[in-house]
């Protein structure tokens, strides 16, 4: 049941709002998800939410930039100092799980259309930039690391929509794409599958 907006305190309306709109998100994806929505859902007036945010997309930036450091979490917990290419792989490998355990934020982060002037957003996504152009520089000295980082980013990136997607590799064996999907191993080997023919590596 929903909270009564009485039960809320100053302070705590925002995060009330984003805890909403991200519940809205993962049960009807983001065609539904409005301030209006999101006011029912925390139990608050239909104007309440514009108190912290000015519209839809302010919102959405809000959730990305949650997401974009749930991200990062993530990925330096699969690994918390890359040196090698098999730990790219790992760290690779953390990023598709993460979109494919969210699609409805991991799409919110990337594929949805946010505030660029958004501050927090933008702080989370350059954060996540410069932890990709961290790991390039120490797994591969001497090279054009921002080039490189663009390159790795984009690799894994790709993959997590074409996951997502069910584009990546064959289906499972009933001919369900979402076979393949559900199998978190089977995702993991791909994706480090395909990092280690990029990188020329060899797992062992």
């Amino acid at each position: 049941m929903p909270q009564q907006a009485s039960t809320y305190h100053h302070g705590d309306l925002r995060a009330a709002c984003v805890r909403a709109a991200r519940e809205l998100l993962e049960e009807d994806g983001s065609a539904a998800l409005s301030l209006r929505a999101v006011a029912r859902r925390a139990g608050v007036s239909a104007t309440a939410p514009y108190r912290h945010f000015a519209d839809r997309d302010a919102l959405l930036s809000a959730v990305a930039a949650q997401g974009c450091r749930e991200l990062g979490e993530r990925l330096v917990a699969a690994h918390p100092a890359p040196r090698a290419p098999e730990d790219l792989a790992a760290v690779a490998a953390a990023y598709v799980r993460f979109a494919v355990e969210r699609p409805a934020l991991f799409r919110v982060m990337f594929a949805e259309p946010c505030d660029p002037a958004n501050a927090e957003r933008a702080a989370a996504t350059e954060a996540m930039r410069e932890y990709v152009g961290a790991i390039v520089h120490d797994v591969f000295p001497g090279s054009d690391c921002e080039a490189m980082g663009t390159a790795v980013w984009a690799l894994v990136h790709g993959l997590a929509f074409l996951q997502l997607d069910g584009k990546l590799g064959a289906a499972g064996p009933a001919g369900d794409p979402a076979a393949v999907t559900a199998d978190p191993a089977v995702t993991d080997e791909r994706v480090r599958a395909a990092v280690d023919a990029l990188l020329g590596t060899v797992r062992r």
